[in-house]
C-alpha cells in the first residue's frame, strides 16, 4: 500500500466507520482509534508556552551522563527564558528567522531550541556528522541569519558557512567559560563574530525584556532536514500546532505507561536533532515532568552504564540496538544493573515476532512498544501503547489519536480497504509530497488489518523488481536475522540484465561465527518463493544507518554497483 496520512481532529459523525479497524468504506479514510487530542482553544499558542504550562510533579529536567551535573525544571525553565530575552534583545532575531543549531545532544539543546521557537523563530537543526558541504548545503536552502554551534564542530560550521555572513554563538562548558571569561566575543579567520551562550545567558539577565510578536499556532516552529535514505535531504517546516499535537501524543502514551505514578526517567539516545529526539526529549518529556539523561551520543556501553546508575525506567532505542542486546544478552545481565528498566520504546523500522520474543526471553521484566512516524508528521503516525499491542508481532501498532490514514494501490492509485497492501497516505507536507487532495505519500507499503493495526511492509522506492514479481527487502533481512549467527543484515536491489533486479545480502556475522555465501542462500531458498532467493551475498563489519536506525540501501547499492 502507498500510505497516505492526514491530522484532523474529528470526523463527521454521520460517516459510518468500522469499530474494529476504524475504516470507513464509504470514503475509504482509516480512522484512528485513540481517543481524540484536545485542540488549543488560544489561536495564539507556541511550543514553548505550552510546554511550560503543563502541571507534573517533576524536579530533576535534565542529567549530564558524564558529568553527573543535574538541571532543575526551575532553572531550565529561568534560562529558556533568559536566553529568549538575549536573542531577541541582544541579537535581534524576530519571528520567522532561521536559527541552525550543530550540536550533539546535550542539556543547553533543548534550552535553545524552546527559546528559539519563543520568539516565533524557526529552528533548524543539523547532524554533527554531516560534511561542511551538506552543512553548506542546508545552509543555503534555510537561509539562517544564526547558528549554535560546540567548539569541536566550530571549524565545520565555519568551512560551511564560508561565503555567508552569519554570527555564531559557542555552546561551551562552565569549565571552558572560566577560561574564557574575559572574551565572551571572538571571531574567526573570516571575521565573523563569535559570541559564547555563557555570555548571552548573563547579558539576557540584565537585559530588559522585550515585547515579542504574538505567535500563533499555525505559525512555523522548526525547520529539519529528511533522513535521505533514498535521495537527498529535503527541509520539512512543522508547525506549533503539529509539534504541539506530538506532545499530546508524548504526554497520552507517558501519563498511560506510568498510571499516573511519580515521574519516569528515560535516556536521550536519539539524537536530539532528529525528529524522534526533538519531540520527546526537547518537548514531550520535558512537558510530562519525566527526567531526561543526555548522552552526548550513542554508545551502547555508556547508555547501559547510565540505567544502573541513574535508575533509567525508559530506554528509547532503535531496532539495531534491541538486536545488539539480545546477541550480548548474557554479558549484559552480567555487567549492568538494569533493575529499573521497565520499558523500551523502539521506532524507526519495525521488530519481528523473532526480536521480540528474543528480548522478551531475555529481558522478562521489561516490555517493548514501537512507533512509527515521519518528519513531514511531526513524529506522529502510529504506536503500540501496551504489551497486549505490543504482542501484534510485526505491527508498528494503531494510528495516533486525531489522525487519518488512506491505503493507495502504487500502480493504479485506488484507495484500499482492510488487509490490502499499499501505499499509505497521510495529509501534510511539501506540495512534491503531496496529492491534489491534501494527503502526504508517505513512500511506505503497508496494510492495515481486521483490528486497525499498522504493518509497514517497506519502503516503496526500495522495492526489488524482479521480473514482473516486487520483493520487500524488510521481509527478507528479518528472515535473515534469525539464524543465531548473524547479528545484523541489509538486503538492496542488484542490477542484472535478464531479471531487472535480484535481492543481494550484506550479512554481518556475530563475533566468532563464520558462515560462507552458499549457506545463508540456501537457508533464505529454503523458505521464500524462488523469485525473492539472496543470489548474492556480501560480508561486512557494519551496517551503515542513519541515526533513527534506517538501513542506508543508497550506500551499499553504491558500495556493490561501484565494483561492476
Amino acid at each position: 500500500m502507498n500510505t497516505e496520512m492526514a491530522q484532523h481532529s474529528h470526523h463527521d459523525p454521520l460517516v459510518a466507520i468500522d469499530p474494529k479497524s476504524g475504516f470507513c468504506a464509504s470514503n475509504s479514510i482509516f480512522y484512528s482509534k485513540r481517543p481524540p487530542m484536545p485542540s488549543p482553544a488560544n489561536p495564539y499558542l507556541d511550543l514553548t508556552t505550552f510546554v511550560s504550562a503543563q502541571p507534573h510533579r517533576g524536579t530533576t529536567a535534565f542529567i549530564d551522563a558524564c558529568s553527573g551535573r543535574r538541571l532543575s525544571f526551575q532553572h531550565f525553565w529561568d534560562s529558556v527564558h533568559t536566553l529568549s530575552n538575549s536573542l531577541s534583545s541582544v541579537l535581534g532575531i524576530r519571528k520567522g528567522h532561521v536559527v541552525l543549531l550543530l550540536s550533539p545532544n546535550s542539556i543547553s539543546f533543548p534550552i535553545i531550541c524552546l527559546s528559539v521557537v519563543s520568539l516565533g523563530a524557526i529552528i533548524s537543526t543539523t547532524n554533527p556528522v554531516n560534511t561542511p558541504r551538506e552543512i553548506s548545503s542546508q545552509v543555503h536552502d534555510s537561509n539562517p541569519v544564526l547558528a549554535f554551534t560546540t567548539p569541536s564542530l566550530l571549524p565545520k560550521l565555519s568551512d560551511a558557512l564560508a561565503k555567508q555572513d552569519i554570527p555564531i554563538v559557542l555552546i561551551t562548558t562552565t569549565e571552558q567559560q572560566d577560561h574564557d571569561h574575559s572574551a565572551p566575543n571572538r571571531s574567526v579567520p573570516n571575521r565573523r563574530p563569535i559570541h559564547s551562550l555563557d555570555h548571552l545567558m548573563r547579558m539576557g539577565k540584565m537585559g530588559k525584556r522585550r515585547l515579542v510578536e504574538r505567535v500563533g499556532l499555525d505559525d512555523p516552529a522548526s525547520l529539519l532536514y529528511s533522513s535521505g535514505t533514498t535521495g537527498k535531504s529535503k527541509g520539512v517546516l512543522s508547525s506549533h500546532r503539529g509539534l504541539i499535537t506530538m506532545v499530546h501524543n508524548v504526554l497520552s502514551r507517558v501519563h498511560a505507561e506510568s498510571g499516573g505514578a511519580q515521574a519516569q526517567t528515560f535516556i536521550a539516545t536519539v539524537p536530539m536533532f532528529h525528529i524522534y529526539g526533538l519531540s520527546w526529549f526537547v518537548a514531550g518529556l520535558v512537558a510530562s515532568g519525566s527526567t531526561v539523561v543526555v548522552l552526548p551520543r550513542f554508545n551502547i556501553v555508556e547508555m547501559l552504564e547510565a540505567v544502573g546508575k541513574y535508575r533509567v525506567s525508559y530506554l528509547p532505542i532503535v531496532p539495531p540496538v534491541i538486536v545488539a542486546m539480545i546477541n550480548d544478552a548474557e554479558e549484559i545481565k552480567r555487567r549492568y544493573d538494569l533493575g529499573s528498566l521497565k520499558t523500551v520504546l523502539s521506532g524507526g523500522s519495525p521488530l519481528s515476532r523473532e526480536v521480540i520474543e528474543e528480548f522478551l526471553g531475555e529481558y522478562p521484566t521489561v516490555k517493548i512498544i514501537q512507533g512509527y512516524g515521519l518528519t513531514e508528521t511531526t513524529g506522529l503516525g502510529a504506536s503500540t501503547n501496551s504489551v497486549e499491542e505490543s504482542r501484534r508481532y510485526g505491527s508498528t501498532g494503531r494510528l495516533a489519536s486525531s489522525l487519518e490514514a488512506k491505503l493507495v494501490d502504487p500502480q493504479t492509485g485506488k484507495s484500499l480497504s482492510v488487509n490490502r497492501t499499499g501505499y499509505l497516505n497521510n495529509p501534510e507536507a511539501t506540495s512534491s509530497t503531496l496529492t491534489s487532495d491534501g494527503w502526504l505519500k508517505t513512500g511506505d507499503l503497508c496494510y492495515i488489518d481486521d483490528d486497525g493495526f499498522l504493518f509497514v511492509v517497506d519502503r516503496l522506492k526500495e522495492l526489488i523488481k524482479y521480473k514482473a514479481y516486487q520483493v520487500a527487502p524488510a521481509e527478507l533481512e528479518a528472515l535473515l536475522l534469525t539464524p543465531p549467527q548473524i547479528a545484523d543484515a541489509a538486503v538492496i536491489p542488484f542490477p542484472d540484465k535478464e531479471v531487472g533486479q535480484f535481492p543481494m545480502a550484506y550479512v554481518v556475522c556475530k563475533q566468532g561465527s563464520r558462515l560462507s555465501d552458499k549457506t545463508v542462500k540456501e537457508f533464505v531458498a529454503k523458505q521464500v518463493a524462488p523469485y525473492k532467493r539472496i543470489r548474492r551475498v556480501a560480508f561486512v563489519e557494519a551496517i551503515p544507518k542513519n541515526p533513527s536506525g534506517k538501513i542506508l540501501r543508497k550506500d551499499l547499492i553504491k558500495l556493490a554497483t561501484s565494483k561492476l
